[in-house]
């Protein structure tokens, strides 16, 4: 994670209605990672069509509460399909975590889906299969461009909030209604 102020790392990215790419239509990204050499994140309001446990069985992780293997697993992204990624609260004490703010991690390692299932996992966690990249200066173009608006990320939203509510809960945050804007760019 960048140490510079301005990084984007922790907010939520909010696809406005004009945004039109089918990957991010109505999405709802948490940025991971965010430098000058780009920027890393994972849509927090997609289901896939897996459960955690399919996963964690194709994994071949057993002895999951069943509450646990019922979780949805989200679609966090048109990139690294094949990948998975936690996002969590707690500490970064999996093999391989990246602390994203002071609330939030994200890791990518088998070790924190193994302590899922026995039950010694973080309070809260979203599993996501695939994340979002942007190139040098890309993301921040399409912020100049009005596609996205960012909001910090907070646990109520990312944890407690059904997946179908988050993208206009995100916006809300900041007092903006997505169902009363046009789906088109005041640009010239």
């Amino acid at each position: 994670m960048s140490s510079s102020p301005d990084t984007l790392a922790g907010q939520l990215l909010i696809a406005l209605p004009a945004l039109a790419d089918p990957s991010f239509a109505r999405t709802v990204a948490l940025v991971c990672q965010h430098d000058e050499g780009g920027a890393m994140g994972v849509v927090v309001n997609r289901a896939s069509e897996y459960t955690l446990g399919q996963v964690l069985a194709q994994m071949g992780i057993e002895g999951a509460d069943p509450a646990l293997c019922a979780q949805a697993v989200l679609n966090g992204g048109p990139v690294h399909r094949e990948r998975g990624f936690v996002i969590h609260d707690g500490a970064p004490r999996w093999d391989s975590s990246l602390q994203v703010n002071q609330d939030l991690c994200l890791t990518t390692s088998r070790d924190i889906l193994e302590a899922m299932a026995a039950g010694e996992g973080p309070a809260h966690a979203l599993v996501a299969l695939g994340c979002a990249g942007w190139g040098e200066g890309q993301l921040e173009a399409e912020l100049g461009e009005n596609t996205w608006l960012t909001v910090p990320a907070d646990a109520e939203l990312l944890f407690d909030l059904p997946l179908e509510r988050r993208w206009q809960a995100a916006a809300g945050r900041i007092g903006v209604d997505l169902f009363r804007m046009t789906d088109y760019s005041g640009h010239v």
